[in-house]
């Protein structure tokens, strides 16, 4: 049985060394503010004002979405350039109404077999096509109903998209950092995110990745493609993968800063995390060969390697060692006869992963809290014990992973009740 601390111990080293790209993405995430300090600083290209819409897709939001258009109406754009419009996606509270009575333009959507952010997307696009012209918005802006955004996000979001971005992605921050390991859990991780990963791509000119809510898509692309086809699971991961595919770059505004709402049950993270995980298995059989095949002869290798990485081999690889560890442990203690070699190898293979996985996210978590912390809105306290439960937070992805294999995973809405108005978040 030595053969299967060995195997593992493969396993690991593969996974490490595929991984290595995101040691390069810390080292830059860590340094990158530091060098900045020697650049020379550009002088200020005229401003160019494009005309924009927020697009928010809204299911039962009547108890947020006034919170988000406050932020909306009191952004530093000028008015004139920058509009609301709400998607209300099989609403059955007054979602339109509330919407309507912050200023908002709403599009009323009502479709029970075809459920999703993807289809509430498509149906907003074409009908924007229709009434307003393919062309009339410069770019759109997709948050979602619970966020809040800071004054000049929109403003923020143009400068970038003026640099020649078509597609773009933002900081996000989170409403409910503190309220317990799970919303802290996420939110550490999309704090990892905007740093540590997209803000590191930005600077070595390669490709960020859309995640959830908070980016920007140009008018040209939506009509290039024919409008918003993309109805998987993860449909922010599918435009990723398919834009990144096409060997265009997708750009990160770092001062573009919004709060996303994280969800406070187990349950409710059980079932968002579950379809995050049967996404990646769509994405992975729908684009795995020509993701494989970008990293030797498309226009963007090393991104394609990156998006690949994220998708693919190491959840994969982790996820099966995983599962031939528990099943030969209780084969070894459940079996014909009880075998307790084969208990002691496979005990010791599966701790081997726990203290790894453990070590490597407390690690991710210090590295983001060092960098980000000030711009979490929690206690002390609160941040101190959050670095402790975030490893155990992502190692929940495990068993997420195994049932996402197995189960039939539809969409489903997040109840969304952390009603802040933007001073209460600060």
């Amino acid at each position: 049985m030595t053969y299967l601390l060995k195997l593992n111990s493969i396993v690991l080293t593969v996974i490490a060394v595929l991984s290595c790209i995101h040691v390069l993405y810390t080292f830059v995430g860590l340094t990158g503010n530091f060098f900045d300090r020697f650049r020379k600083k550009k002088a200020d290209a005229p401003v160019k004002y494009n005309r924009l819409a927020v697009l928010i897709a809204a299911r039962n939001e009547s108890g947020v979405i006034g919170q988000l258009l406050d932020t909306v109406n009191g952004q530093t754009y000028p008015k004139e350039m920058l509009s609301a419009i709400v998607i209300a996606d099989n609403c059955t509270d007054d979602t339109a109404e509330v919407a309507r009575a912050h200023g908002a333009y709403v599009i009323e959507r009502f479709n029970k077999s075809q459920i999703g952010k993807g289809y509430a997307l498509s149906y907003a696009f074409q009908h924007i096509k229709e009434t307003f012209g393919e062309r009339y918005f410069d770019a759109y802006i997709v948050v979602d109903a619970d966020n809040l955004l800071e004054n000049n996000y929109v403003e923020e979001m143009n400068k970038t998209f003026n640099q020649g971005y078509r597609a773009l992605t933002s900081y996000r921050n989170s409403k409910n950092y503190g309220t317990n390991w799970i919303t802290a859990g996420y939110s550490l991780w999309f704090l990892r995110e905007a740093r540590l990963l997209n803000n590191s791509r930005m600077r070595l000119h390669t490709s960020c990745a859309i995640s959830g809510t908070g980016w920007l898509v140009s008018s040209e692309v939506i009509a290039e493609r024919g409008g918003w086809d993309y109805h998987t699971l993860t449909e922010d991961l599918e435009f990723t993968t398919d834009t990144i595919l096409r060997g265009e770059t997708i750009g990160y505004c770092g001062t573009a800063v919004l709060y996303d709402e994280q969800p406070e049950t187990f349950a409710q993270s059980w079932r968002q995390r579950l379809r995050w995980s049967k996404g990646f298995l769509q994405i992975a059989a729908k684009y795995g060969k020509r993701m494989i095949q970008g990293i030797f002869t498309g226009k963007t290798p090393f991104a394609c390697y990156d998006i690949t990485l994220t998708i693919m081999p190491a959840t994969i690889l982790a996820v099966a060692a995983v599962l031939t560890d528990l099943f030969l442990l209780c084969y070894a203690v459940f079996g014909p006869m009880f075998m307790p070699h084969l208990t002691q190898v496979t005990s010791h293979a599966i701790l081997n992963w726990l203290m790894y996985s453990y070590g490597a996210m407390f690690i991710m978590g210090v590295l983001t809290m060092l960098t980000e912390g000030k711009k979490i809105r929690a206690t002390k306290l609160q941040k101190f014990v959050s670095l402790f439960t975030f490893p155990l937070f992502m190692m929940t992805y495990i068993p997420i992973s195994v049932a996402a294999v197995f189960c039939k995973v539809e969409w489903k809405p997040i109840q969304h009740k952390v009603a802040k108005t933007l001073d209460e978040v600060r």
